[in-house]
């Protein structure tokens, strides 16, 4: 299977930009930002903030405020299903 259609049947079971905001969050290695994720997933900055919204609302992550900035951080819960999701997409890739 071709690379384009390994992309297309992630696709095809996970909408891609939620999936791909939650890995990056994933990934992020020290403080994590909306406007970084946004610019890293190729996502309007508004369309981000809602996603991380709806997850910060199901439990999935966090905000820190320091001063005039807001990190994100996934909780135990978060973490969890990004792992699962990263196993998902790992072995939809590689099969």
């Amino acid at each position: 299977m071709g690379e384009v259609k390994k992309n297309n049947l992630v696709g095809l079971f996970l909408r891609n930009k939620p999936a791909f905001i939650l890995m990056k969050i994933y990934s992020c290695k020290s403080h994590c930002y909306a406007s970084r994720i946004a610019k890293d997933v190729d996502c309007t900055y508004s369309h981000t903030v809602r996603i991380i919204q709806i997850f910060e609302k199901s439990g999935l992550l966090i905000f820190e405020k320091t001063g005039r900035t807001k990190t994100i951080q996934l909780t135990k819960k978060g973490r969890k299903i990004a792992e699962n999701l990263n196993r998902l997409i790992s072995s939809i890739r590689n099969d």
